[in-house]
């Protein structure tokens, strides 16, 4: 598979590396339990979030994924929830306050702040990881074998197969609207957009039928016929068990210390 065909599909880094090879439920399990590990952690656990920092971090090294690639995508996700959470220093009282002009904020608020952010930060770029390192098929298919709702499954993978139907019919749209002297320059020229969605869902709803009819008359269940997979191999049980399970037992480390 070439590297424009990689990216396109969110590869990234090296599709020779360690990572990329190992089984792809390895990597779902590792990087969710260390996401789920650090999200529900104390507030003030920075020895757990430093630590599945540096895991995230050896995990994009040994995978070859530029850092430039990691903030690209991060930039997507992280303002908004830097711009959700500026509120708790405000609204969250405890330990001394600082005056910030006319307002005040307290230590319990920028600690709540401070671990919101970080805590979205390795949520974040556990997901990152987990596609610049899987593709979706595969994916899809640990999911399949982790037992998840095979129905929420087959959405899944309609949605992802049919996403970049949908976006090249919303390309050739524009394109007929540019060629007929579309050139909307405020909001008052809104109207065509609008008008280009209804269309775009009317068809998106036509097409979703005759697929859906396609797929019936040929034996569609739901699940896709697929061999079974083999069994996890040491590498990837020691990838679970370095994501997973060196965070969780940092964790209960640090309650018991308390």
């Amino acid at each position: 598979m070439s590297a424009a065909t990689l990216e396109s599909a969110g590869i990234a880094g090296d599709p020779a590396s360690a990572v990329h090879r190992l089984d792809a439920r390895a990597k779902l399990l590792g990087l969710a339990g260390l996401a789920v590990i650090a999200a529900t952690s104390p507030p003030a656990a920075w020895p757990l979030l430093a630590c599945c920092a540096a895991l995230l971090a050896t995990v994009a090294a040994a995978a070859r994924v530029p850092a430039r690639v990691l903030w690209s995508r991060a930039l997507v996700i992280l303002p908004l929830v830097v711009l959700a959470a500026a509120s708790l220093p405000f609204v969250r009282h405890g330990g001394a306050e600082h005056a910030l002009g006319p307002l005040r904020v307290s230590d319990a608020g920028l600690t709540v702040f401070g671990a919101a952010v970080a805590k979205a930060a390795v949520g974040t770029l556990s997901a990152i990881l987990l596609a610049a390192t899987t593709s979706v098929p595969a994916a899809l298919e640990a999911l399949r074998r982790l037992r998840a709702p095979a129905l929420l499954v087959a959405i899944a993978g309609v949605t992802w197969r049919y996403v970049f139907v949908l976006a090249g019919e919303v390309g050739r749209m524009r394109t007929a609207l540019a060629a007929r002297g579309h050139r909307p320059r405020h909001l008052l020229h809104g109207a065509a957009t609008g008008r280009l969605a209804t269309a775009l869902f009317l068809r998106a709803h036509a097409r979703g039928e005759r697929v859906h009819v396609a797929m019936a008359a040929r034996g569609w269940s739901g699940v896709p016929a697929t061999p079974a997979g083999a069994a996890l191999r040491r590498a990837d049980l020691a990838f679970v068990a370095a994501l997973a399970g060196v965070p969780l037992a940092l964790r209960v480390l640090l309650e018991l210390a308390a």
